[in-house]
């Protein structure tokens, strides 16, 4: 079961979870990421280093962020791969807080690759 990237991840994207990944899993989108759920080898050790907890099991996803799921797997093949830690986005402490973030997703991919 792989892990899925939910929307506390929006305007934050912070990338503490890429260091800790032991495989290329998380792709890197404008406002957030995602991560391959084929290429997931469900060790979890990324959920923890998210400081706004937008990273759960596919199993454990709030219903609230269900499409979530799929927005990981489609977007994670579109997508580039990030590998390195990288700043989190400017908005990140202004929207760390904020809930129902979902308005402000975007499928552009990360222009910083």
């Amino acid at each position: 079961m792989a892990f899925v990237v939910c929307e506390p991840c929006i305007k934050c994207k912070y990338t503490n979870c890429v260091d800790v990944c032991p495989v290329a899993c998380f792709r890197e989108g404008s406002v957030m990421l995602v991560i391959d759920p084929d290429e997931c080898i469900d060790c979890a050790v990324c959920v923890d280093e998210c400081p706004v907890r937008a990273i759960y099991s596919q199993d454990e996803v709030p219903e609230k962020w269900k499409d979530f799921i799929e927005i990981n797997k489609t977007y994670s093949k579109i997508w580039p791969i990030i590998l390195t830690h990288k700043s989190p986005l400017p908005t990140a402490e202004e929207f760390r807080n904020i809930t129902n973030k979902r308005a402000y997703f975007d499928s552009s991919p990360s222009s910083q690759h």
